[in-house]
């Protein structure tokens, strides 16, 4: 599942996830995102902390609820204009919690290390 606002890293996305020959759900938003998971079951989430409705940080503590424990072991990757250490701070600042995501990339990335990274994810589950 790719959830992002930006509907242009959403084909972006989408075109070089299907080259590898994985189905790719998409989400515009975390509302849309939430809504979708109560459907399906992804393998993985690449997940926008920067979104309009819902962002990337309410979608993560949303499921850190236990009404979303079904879905807890899928993982999630960030992919975020927001440096990693701002990222962080600012999740444990809000929460008081960690940001325990299994990876973190900064747009602009290039498509070989996302992946790579994909394919990690996916093959430790």
């Amino acid at each position: 599942m790719v959830v992002d606002d930006d509907p242009d890293i959403l084909d972006a996305l989408t075109m070089i996830l299907e080259s590898k020959g994985y189905q790719v759900i998409t989400a515009r938003d975390g509302i849309e995102a939430l809504t979708k998971l109560e459907v399906e079951k992804p393998d993985l989430m690449i997940l926008d902390l920067l979104m309009p409705k819902m962002d990337g940080f309410a979608v993560y503590k949303e499921l850190q609820d236990t009404k979303w424990s079904k879905h807890r072991d899928i993982p999630i990757l960030i992919l975020t204009s927001i440096r990693e250490e701002a990222s962080r701070r600012r999740y444990e600042l809000e929460t008081g919690a960690e940001l325990d995501i299994e990876d973190y990339v900064e747009k602009p990335f290039p498509p070989d290390i996302l992946l790579e990274r994909v394919g990690r994810l996916i093959k430790k589950e």
